[in-house]
């Protein structure tokens, strides 16, 4: 599903939501990061963000009278997609003590390019050099992002190996909503239904992980602001994320993870005083400009 011209108002649409919505996300990790420092168990806090997000979208959608049929299709959807999304955010949040947040930020330079290789193999996207150079560059920028902030830090060859799954999974849930998109349903309820579906699939993992924790989100003011705080951000990053899925399909929505990456790095130095990693113009400039060659080659 795609349809995005690369021209005119389309065009530009999409490549501000990109942008919107790869800077909400990198201001998610930023909170998520925050509520850990304050001592929030961080699977429940994921877990009522996202889910808390879900309802109000699903909300908004009623409130506006858009169309959002519940039945077979639509709640195989937003579980499928909730697991694709809840999966490996929690693989994350697990792994990071164990590989380190740099190594755990390199994974998410991939997914743009699993779902390009994904759509292409199942013909949703034609290969085009333009793009594939986009594609390549901002890889590059993510990766280079990473590796500087990796540092010396060592991995635990276990948890190396199942963080790879991360950006596999990722992409999978970028073609599969694409693929399965419901016909006839508003993208506001869809992005409300993956977001409650991820907050149901988390839920055994904070019962194991993290059991009668929940009231800590409430122990102090910082976490309780924190918490309400992530509830609009996600509000905002999937509502506008479904938007760009239908508007430019699954490898266009891919690149918001090299987007945040270097938004997210960006905010760490700027607002949290955290020091600037190398390369950081370098980085900066392949992702801006695998961005711009990607956005430009749906021309060709």
């Amino acid at each position: 599903m795609s349809n995005l011209t690369g021209t005119g108002r389309a065009g530009l649409a999409a490549f501000a939501c990109l942008l919107l919505v790869g800077t909400f996300l990198g201001l998610s990790l930023i909170l998520a990061k925050l509520a850990d420092q304050a001592g929030a168990p961080r699977l429940t806090f994921l877990m009522v963000g996202i889910g808390g997000a879900g309802l109000i979208l699903t909300g908004l959608t009623a409130l506006a009278r858009q169309p959002m049929p519940i039945n077979r299709r639509t709640l195989e959807y937003g579980l499928v997609s909730g697991f694709l999304l809840a999966a490996p955010t929690a693989l994350g949040f697990l792994a990071v003590r164990h590989v380190g947040a740099g190594y755990l930020s390199m994974s998410f330079a991939f997914p743009v390019l699993f779902t390009w290789i994904i759509a292409t193999v199942m013909r949703l996207e034609r290969v085009r050099l333009p793009r594939l150079t986009g594609v390549a560059l901002g890889l590059a920028g993510g990766l280079l992002l990473a590796a500087a902030k990796a540092g010396n830090a060592s991995a635990s060859p276990g948890w190396a190996l199942l963080v790879l799954a991360m950006p596999m999974m990722l992409a999978a849930g970028n073609v599969y909503r694409s693929l399965r998109w419901p016909a006839n349903t508003s993208p506001l309820f869809l992005a409300g239904l993956m977001e409650i579906g991820a907050a149901l699939m988390l839920v055994p993992c904070v019962l194991l992980l993290e059991p009668g924790r929940g009231g800590e989100l409430l122990a102090t003011r910082e976490t309780v602001q924190l918490l309400w705080i992530e509830v609009g951000v996600f509000a905002v990053l999937y509502s506008f994320y479904f938007v760009l899925q239908k508007m430019a399909g699954p490898v266009y929505l891919s690149q918001i993870g090299t987007v945040a990456a270097v938004v997210g790095t960006l905010i760490a130095i700027l607002a949290l005083g955290e020091t600037p990693p190398p390369f950081l113009g370098l980085a900066v400039l392949l992702v801006a400009g695998g961005t711009l060659l990607f956005h430009r080659g749906a021309r060709t």
